[in-house]
């Protein structure tokens, strides 16, 4: 399981990763007897007050819980396998699929505009994410950074919907995968498929080459870090060639007739479609997982990072005006547009190598989420929110093995059931959601820090995110409720942009970064917080309702498992702090962990 501190202080055992016993999942004292359970419960109003108002230093991130894993991951990362994780990570069902189906039923041709919103929401949530990841270069990504920053609490929700994402965003890149070889071979999508008449049609496409896909991208994971970097790096370079090839080849088919109408359902068909292809994005945040594994998280995480999404923005323009401009959007096949449009202009033999780079493509998409994913699951598991048993690293491997296993066989139950439009539509709710938190707990970290921020500047920053939240929130519903009109936009904007103002002018700096920061603070964070929940606006309300079942469920479980489990954890490292004020040789120096922090913002 790793490493493990008894109630008296300070005493560390190591226990193995592959022991699959009641203490590996549950060792917390709330659970150790029936009585002592009913006891947590009856004491979760006070437990759950400490876990909301209680945040975590960096430092304790940093070597505490990190070393609950019981080994270090391997530090052998550059900016160079950072950038080419970004792009493995990210190019992949979003380009190869949604964009057939945007383009169809919501953009039309103007589906370029919709990437490029996408793409300035995704920039902005990197920003935000590469300064943390430099701050605090953990396994945890977006979970430890709200965990610093806005409390347990936060972050377990915000965790919850991580996971989610991972699992549905892994889920969806599957059943794309399976979409294209059935291409690859002349046959439709769905041959591949077992129809399953008595379920629901949206659960009713049973597949099972998504599950087999995901086992193999499992196996390779767990093996090594840098081996599935090599084999990515590779990969990568292959798909920008295919990439090349579609820009180059389509081109020579383009009609710019096939441009007119431009934008069919005007500006909310761009709006809706840019929610939907936000998933396209997703996985820039794997890469800020890997922090830990870098060797200079200063310089790599920057470089690797913003140069990834540049890269990744720039091809997916190119490639959706690519497909709009050799066929009338109305005729764009939904489910492997490249390859039908590419038979289309009488280019048959050119879809294979569509095909092919779509599948190179989605494989290094799984492989480089698998990664990611195992990491988020290992620093929740760390704070013991999720079972200890979930953080064990591999000492030979330095993988996170049974992180990695729970996640993909997760993965590999939900694809194969559900439908593609189900799952992109409820992962950019996931996504979105993590992202405004993210850009909301830079700024409490750029204009808050305890014990030091005067009470006058603390209230007036949490009035400033008050209403920054609040006017985004009314941006957002407007855009989803009033077809018609600007009024609303007239309120809420201007509200937007005064209490920015207000934040920048009035509220002196509390922390400034130590060597990269987002530029324009606080701008920039502000407007990621607004387009992330604009475009949130831009998602049906069946998925929302699928959204808020999950919300609860999270709840019900960290009502009565994950908040007494980190509660107790966390008393437990408290009084093995003191025991190492008073005893020396036990190996960990008590500056290094100091206490969490108490009574944040809230």
């Amino acid at each position: 399981m790793g490493l493990a501190r008894d109630g008296d202080g300070g005493t560390v055992t190591k226990r193995r990763g592959c022991s699959c016993t009641k203490d590996d999942f549950l060792p917390e004292e709330s659970f150790k007897s029936w009585s002592n359970y009913g006891q947590a419960l009856r004491e979760t109003g006070i437990r759950l007050k400490d876990r909301i108002t209680t945040r975590s230093l960096e430092t304790a991130e940093l070597t505490e819980v990190r070393a609950r894993s019981g080994h270090e991951m391997k530090k052998n990362l550059t900016w160079w396998d950072l950038i080419w994780f970004g792009i493995g990570a990210v190019i992949g069902a979003g380009i190869f699929v949604l964009t057939g189906q945007e383009a169809k039923e919501e953009a039309g041709p103007a589906v370029v505009l919709s990437f490029v919103v996408s793409g300035i929401s995704a920039m902005l949530s990197v920003f935000c994410y590469t300064e943390f990841a430099v701050e605090i270069p953990v396994a945890g990504g977006s979970f430890a950074y709200l965990r610093v920053e806005l409390g347990d609490f936060v972050a377990f929700i915000a965790a919850g919907n991580i996971l989610l994402e991972y699992v549905i965003g892994g889920a969806a890149v599957a059943r794309s995968w399976t979409s294209y070889f059935a291409t690859l071979l002349n046959h439709h999508p769905n041959d591949f498929r077992i129809h399953a008449t008595s379920l629901s049609p949206d659960y009713s496409r049973l597949d099972p080459i998504a599950c087999v896909v995901i086992a193999a991208v499992c196996l390779f994971a767990v093996i090594s870090t840098k081996g599935t970097s090599r084999f990515n790096y590779i990969a990568s370079i292959i798909h920008m060639a295919v990439i090349i090839f579609i820009v180059v080849a389509g081109l020579t088919k383009a009609d710019t007739r096939n441009l007119a109408p431009f934008t069919p359902l005007g500006a909310r068909g761009i709006f809706s479609a840019s929610a939907v292809l936000f998933f396209a994005y997703v996985g820039f945040d794997a890469v800020s997982t890997m922090a830990e594994e870098t060797k200079n998280p200063a310089k790599d995480i920057p470089l690797g990072l913003v140069g990834a999404m540049t890269i990744t923005t720039v091809c997916y323009c190119l490639l959706s005006l690519t497909l709009t401009l050799m066929q009338p959007y109305n005729q764009i096949d939904p489910d492997a547009p490249f390859s039908v449009a590419f038979s289309a202009v009488g280019m048959d033999w050119a879809k294979y190598i569509v095909a092919f780079g779509a599948l190179k493509g989605m494989t290094t998409v799984l492989l480089v989420s698998a990664v990611g994913q195992a990491r988020y699951l290992t620093h929740i598991a760390r704070t013991h929110m999720m079972p200890p048993w979930l953080a064990a690293v591999h000492p030979r491997t330095g993988t996170p093995i049974n992180a990695t296993v729970v996640m993909l066989v997760a993965t590999s139950v939900i694809a194969f059931f559900t439908n593609l439009n189900i799952l992109s539509n409820l992962l950019s709710i996931s996504t979105l959601f993590i992202f405004m938190l993210v850009a909301v707990a830079l700024l409490v970290r750029r204009y808050y820090v305890s014990g030091e921020t005067a009470p006058s500047d603390r209230n007036k920053l949490v009035v400033c995110l008050v209403l920054i939240l609040s006017s985004s929130v009314g941006t957002g519903l407007f855009w989803a409720l009033s077809k018609k009109g600007w009024v609303g936009y007239a309120v809420t904007l201007p509200v937007w942009l005064i209490a920015t103002a207000v934040l920048q002018l009035t509220v002196p700096r509390a922390r400034r970064p130590k060597t990269w920061g987002v530029p324009l603070g606080p701008w920039l964070p502000s407007a990621s917080i607004l387009i992330n929940i604009f475009l949130l606006g831009s998602i049906d309300g069946l998925s929302f309702a699928r959204f808020g079942v999950w919300t609860v469920l999270l709840l019900i479980y960290y009502l009565f498992l994950g908040l007494h489990a980190s509660y107790d954890t966390a008393k437990a490292a408290e009084k093995g702090r003191e025991g190492s004020k008073l005893e020396e040789g036990n190996g960990v120096a008590p500056a290094a962990i100091p206490p969490e922090k108490t009574g944040g913002i809230i």
